[in-house]
């Protein structure tokens, strides 16, 4: 069993992803570029990241039979998988935990000015001279965009901080359960005092978040994204957060990845960033969680059954 993972990994993220996989499975992790084209020929799993898996790409793959992503697919031609008589899946729900985590981890981190009073004293500056304002959580209202597992979750967390919960599910039908109160987006959107984006990216959600959105949230409210960065006008973020239509924004993700090293998203200092691992709690790259998905998907798929969360229905 060939499986090939394409992305961007460190020499240890991919020491790391290796040792997971039995010890009888080829794995071969490599960058998007000439050398995926050559392996993707005979192998028959991909993992793909920063990658389209696409009817070109598909065409190629003459013994593939799974596409196994993590939680988003917004990145494979599912209709074009079906048709080449590939499975596609996804891993929903099984980073639930880690970026729910993560989310409160940026709340409390923006709210209690943790890079902020972190810099503060490594610089050893006088603290008779610190000035700085904070804000406890108890009361603020949290508005979740998609309300699935991981939005499911942070509203569980949210609770034990006393907060407010309002959601927003395009599709699903959901039952409120008294503590959560499902509203529709423009309300969400205009008495959040944090909007956190947990929708999956689709023609219907791309850019979702663009300068009107941003001009009907309250001027203090906190944008949170750690779904995909296409959900969202970066640009039209970037004037938010530097005309003050929004206070901050925490972000995990972004329309071109890795970030430029030029964004201006880097230098406001209104904002806490992280380069996309809020689905990887386990080490630069790497969630065992995910992975154990992973292989036991292959090995369903491997002896003819159907995978896991599966996308799609062969014949």
């Amino acid at each position: 069993m060939k499986i090939l993972i394409v992305g961007y990994f460190t020499q240890i993220s991919k020491s790391n992803i290796t040792r997971h996989f039995p010890k009888d499975w080829e794995i071969v992790i490599v960058s998007p570029g000439k050398e995926m084209l050559h392996h993707i020929e005979d192998c028959q799993v991909i993992i793909p990241e920063h990658i389209k898996v696409d009817r070109n790409l598909l065409s190629i793959a003459k013994n593939l039979r799974l596409v196994q992503t993590g939680a988003g697919y917004d990145n494979v031609d599912i209709d074009a998988c079906t048709q080449h008589g590939i499975w596609a899946a996804n891993a929903s729900g099984v980073n639930a935990q880690a970026v729910a985590e993560h989310v409160m981890a940026l709340i409390l981190s923006y709210y209690k000015n943790i890079p902020f009073l972190d810099a503060f004293m490594k610089n050893r500056i006088d603290e008779s001279q610190l000035d700085y304002t904070g804000s406890e959580l108890t009361g603020k209202t949290i508005g979740i965009v998609g309300f699935g597992a991981i939005g499911k979750k942070v509203a569980e967390f949210c609770r034990v901080f006393d907060m407010n919960v309002l959601a927003y599910a395009r599709n699903a039908v959901v039952q409120s359960d008294g503590f959560v109160k499902m509203t529709d987006f423009d309300n969400l959107v205009s008495e959040s005092d944090i909007v956190t984006v947990h929708a999956s990216l689709n023609p219907q959600t791309k850019q979702l978040i663009d300068k009107e959105v941003f001009r009907k949230m309250k001027n203090t409210a906190l944008f949170i994204n750690t779904a995909r960065g296409g959900i969202v006008n970066e640009k039209d973020l970037i004037d938010a957060l530097k005309n003050g239509d929004i206070s901050g924004a925490c972000l995990d993700v972004f329309e071109s990845e890795p970030l430029s090293t030029d964004s201006e998203l880097r230098n406001l200092s209104n904002v806490i960033l992280t380069p996309h691992t809020a689905g990887m709690p386990d080490g630069l790259k790497f969630h065992k969680k995910r992975y154990d998905f992973f292989v036991n998907n292959i090995k369903r798929v491997e002896n003819g059954e159907e995978p896991e969360s599966k996308l799609n229905q062969l014949l």
